[in-house]
């Protein structure tokens, strides 16, 4: 079979045919899909207990609820924009983030942030999450933890092969499912255990009104923009109009915004009255007789946000080069996450805390200057998706502007394994870490953007635009035994 973009579809809209494609361009024949499938693949993957774990952070900075509220409404705009902006760089562009950040970088430049941002969270967060939902399920069936964090692994390997339309599919009947359910927790948890509150300037981690609420905010801004270098890979099959990318942008603000604010707000409101350290237990607790569809409900959102984790890390696999199909990739994505999961069973929140944050700190200048390259550097252009196929172009000035983004937001970290020097001195004003990252890494980008590559290879076809244009037709050329190619775009509006 080819993947001619003039030909018929070889995977379409098959919910059970296993995908074809990679880190592939997707052609214009296999473009399909409504704009408001990115709702529910957003609105879905939020319903989840990591973020109202987060919310339980609020009585430790000694906030008010209004503040806490208000802090948490702005991070969650804020990160629900980005994403909207993302994810319509995949309606426009029809390839992975990943590949998108090859303009900016450079093909070999983009390795070590899509290595260490990319692999390394997709890993990190679906061990996270089978932690929460494997504990759930552990609580509600009495079945041993590693057991029931092993179901989930396995259901999330056997999605993430089949790959794009499954995960599509499953995201939307997961939103039907899971929101009545996180609808019960919430009127059961603010009816038996929810307060409002005053600030409280005795609390353990208090700082100030203003420094509690940039942290806070932060967290829950950090929380979205861990999806940003994934937001295209579910976007990148919807077909490329101009009224396709308007609604794309809006269904993914609006998934992205409404559970990340819900489910944050809810957990200021119940964090307070939480009896145990244990997360899980603490919701058991607190919910009574209806523990039961509480603990279902915090087990399946962990499908829905790993769906997403388990795929999404396959494709920086590839991104990288590395000699495995996409199958592969998963399996041994799913295989380090459930290792990860057994020894990070415990103390579970401090972990989170402290992945969530050593992510966002590398992710913010790298999503800030794919930003800014796709709009001012004219990445947008379609006509431009060859280049990030090209290998002549080792690597680019783009690689500069977001490491000197992460080394110059290092005074500024807050975490408990290492807070810089600013941070110590200065504890009133808050987390900036990721405000510095991104803001250095715009600005060298602009100094940069318009000289020559960094390193560029002198002649020389490049081997994935000979493999594209010779293949012969009847041959196979699926994404797992093909290198990504670059197709033929001259001409596409």
């Amino acid at each position: 079979m080819t993947h001619d973009s003039q030909g018929p579809p070889v995977y379409g809209s098959a919910v059970t045919k296993v995908e074809p494609f990679g880190v592939d361009h997707i052609p214009d024949s296999e473009r399909h899909g409504k704009p408001s499938s990115q709702f529910f693949v957003w609105f879905a993957a939020g319903l989840n207990f990591p973020v109202i774990l987060l919310g339980f952070s609020a009585a430790y900075f000694g906030l008010s609820f209004t503040t806490a509220a208000a802090a948490i409404v702005v991070g969650a705009g804020v990160g629900a924009l980005l994403m909207a902006v993302m994810s319509r760089m995949g309606v426009r562009l029809g390839v992975p983030q990943q590949i998108q950040a090859r303009g900016p970088l450079g093909f070999f430049g983009n390795f070590l942030p899509v290595a260490y941002i990319n692999v390394f969270s997709g890993v990190g967060w679906a061990a996270v999450t089978v932690i929460l939902g494997g504990k759930a399920f552990a609580e509600l069936s009495h079945l041993p933890y590693w057991l029931c964090a092993l179901l989930l692994t396995v259901v999330e390997l056997v999605v993430a092969i089949f790959g794009y339309n499954m995960i599509n599919f499953l995201q939307r009947a997961l939103t039907y499912v899971l929101t009545p359910l996180f609808v019960l927790i919430t009127v059961v948890a603010v009816v038996r255990g929810g307060s409002l509150f005053e600030a409280n300037p005795h609390a353990d981690g208090y700082v100030g009104a203003a420094g509690g609420s940039i942290t806070l905010g932060g967290w829950f801004l950090a929380f979205l923009v861990a999806w940003m270098p994934f937001a295209s890979d579910y976007s990148r099959y919807l077909p490329d109009t101009a009224k396709v990318v308007r609604q794309t942008t809006w269904y993914t603000a609006l998934g992205n915004f409404l559970t990340i604010a819900w489910l944050g707000i809810l957990g200021v409101v119940v964090g307070a009255s939480a009896s145990s350290s244990d997360t899980i237990t603490a919701l058991h607790e607190l919910m009574g007789p209806f523990a039961v569809p509480a603990l279902v409900a915090v087990g399946l959102s962990a499908l829905a946000q790993n769906f997403l984790n388990v795929y999404g890390g396959a494709i920086s696999v590839q991104t990288l080069k590395v000699p495995v199909t996409r199958t592969q990739a998963v399996a041994g994505i799913c295989v380090l996450a459930y290792g990860i999961s057994l020894w990070g069973a415990s103390g579970t929140e401090d972990k989170f805390k402290v992945f969530l944050n050593l992510t966002a700190y590398f992710i913010a200048p790298f999503a800030a200057v794919l930003l800014i390259d796709f709009y001012l550097g004219g990445r947008g252009d379609p006509r431009r998706i060859a280049e990030l196929y090209d290998r002549s172009r080792i690597v680019d000035w783009g690689l500069v502007a977001w490491a000197l983004g992460v080394a110059a937001s290092v005074p500024f970290w807050v975490s408990d394994i290492y807070t810089g020097a600013f941070a110590a001195a200065h504890p009133g004003a808050g987390d900036l870490s990721m405000l510095v990252a991104a803001g250095v890494a715009v600005i060298v980008y602009l100094f940069t953007y318009r000289l020559k590559p960094l390193w560029r290879r002198a002649g020389g076809e490049d081997p994935d635009v000979a493999t594209a244009t010779d293949t012969a037709p009847g041959k196979d050329t699926s994404a797992e035994q093909l290198p990504e190619r670059a197709p033929d775009l001259i001409g596409r509006g």
